[in-house]
């Protein structure tokens, strides 16, 4: 297996730590001591869906190679807006990746590494030869913002 290319997305919005301060009993110090984080992306109305679409776009523009080429999508997210369609046949729809196998799997955290290790399997045993591994988020919709121990950490 060889990465081709990569691309990345991000909502336009930024959240410093001196924002979330004004919402739960933390400063700037505090959050950057403990995570290494100054600021966060949050989304005012991207998707995961659109987001990784974004990112796919310009992993394939970087990679050289069309969407009709992509033959497996597998994206890993725990924040889906919808549950069916999965999100990773929303982004085979909007970047038109038309002979992809496409789906979810939900690891949190670890989400793309177990992405990119189905990937190689697939790839191992000759089934594919042209992925997608996408690793998408929108967990601002779901984050505790009045919980200081966890909101310092997440972004979109």
């Amino acid at each position: 297996m060889q990465i081709l290319g990569t691309g990345s997305a991000l909502p336009e919005k930024i959240v410093t730590n001196i924002d979330i301060a004004k919402i739960v009993d933390t400063d700037d110090e505090w959050i950057k001591d403990r995570t290494g984080i100054a600021q966060r992306h949050i989304s005012t109305g991207d998707t995961v869906a659109s987001l990784a679409a974004k990112a796919c776009e310009r992993a394939l523009d970087n990679a050289g190679k069309k969407a009709e080429d992509v033959e497996l999508i597998i994206l890993a997210s725990c924040s889906p807006e919808i549950m069916i369609p999965c999100v990773a046949c929303q982004v085979q729809d909007k970047i038109g990746a038309v002979n992809a196998v496409a789906f979810d799997l939900n690891a949190a955290c670890s989400g793309f590494l177990f992405a990119l290790n189905t990937v190689n399997a697939y790839m191992s045993a000759g089934i594919y030869k042209n992925a997608l591994v996408v690793g998408a988020e929108v967990l601002s919709k779901i984050v505790n913002w009045s919980d200081r121990n966890t909101c310092i950490l997440f972004g979109d």
